[in-house]
């Protein structure tokens, strides 16, 4: 039967293809990524104002690292509730770390950070852009089992 022929109540019948483990734990490490995005904005929140720095400036810079982080945790949740959407948004935060791996091992001279941050990220894109997470965020093994 194809799927043109389907009826919908039978297309919404059939379970959808488990989530890889693979998309689950890129969600999990990305979740985290945004935990710490929070984190690193409420102690540039704490410092900021201790040091007696501008207060909106402060402000406009925790701002900046928490909507980034909550995004991200928000991102990390709907990779491991199984929703194709966050695939793209993962891959890109991702990329977009790649240049605070270069920040860590080339000016700022912190090697171990650099290759710990350079190995999570690495590792996190490369689950992301995995066959498995590819097939899956497509949908590619549902449609070849109609």
């Amino acid at each position: 039967m194809t799927s043109e022929s389907e009826p919908p109540a039978a297309a919404a019948a059939r379970p959808a293809p488990q989530t890889p483990p693979q998309v689950r734990l890129a969600g999990v490490v990305v979740a985290l990524q945004g935990l710490v995005g929070v984190v690193f904005g409420v102690v540039l929140l704490v410092r900021g104002l201790g040091a007696g720095a501008g207060v909106r400036f402060v402000l406009g810079e925790t701002g900046y690292f928490v909507l980034i982080g909550v995004a991200c945790v928000a991102i990390g949740v709907g990779l491991l509730r199984g929703r194709r959407w966050a695939r793209s948004p993962a891959i890109v935060v991702e990329l977009l770390l790649l240049p605070v791996v270069y920040s860590l091992l080339g000016p700022s001279k912190q090697i171990v950070w650099g290759i710990v941050v350079g190995a999570v990220v690495i590792a996190t894109f490369l689950l992301l852009i995995s066959e498995r997470s590819r097939e899956w965020a497509l949908d590619l093994h549902d449609r070849s089992t109609r």
